[in-house]
């Protein structure tokens, strides 16, 4: 083998490397963008009084609009461990955060 084809197979291994490392670096840059949003409400749940709902209800934390969340709400966290996003402004929701969260 001369030392030219030498030199080009060792130029394409190296570029083939370098292609694997950019597809890595942008899977990798993926799943970091992904979970900043995974504890963010995208929209609310139609909830429209608290009648039956509340007997589930283990917590909830209030969810401002600010860094990567687009929407404020109040997100109720269920005995099943599931979340439910409500609109802050429902009068029952009103009733039942308020008086629990002075400001």
């Amino acid at each position: 083998m001369s030392a030219t084809t030498y030199m080009e197979k060792q130029l394409s291994t190296m570029k083939f490397q370098i292609l694997i490392f950019i597809l890595l670096l942008a899977c990798m840059y993926q799943s970091v963008a992904q979970g900043s949003y995974e504890n963010c409400c995208l929209k609310y749940a139609d909830i429209k009084s608290k009648k039956g709902f509340r007997r589930h209800v283990e917590g909830y934390r209030i969810q401002e609009a600010d860094g990567g969340c687009n929407i404020r709400a109040v997100v109720f966290t269920l005995k099943n461990k599931k979340m439910v996003c409500v609109e802050p402004n429902l009068p029952w929701v009103q009733e039942e955060v308020i008086p629990n969260n002075p400001k």
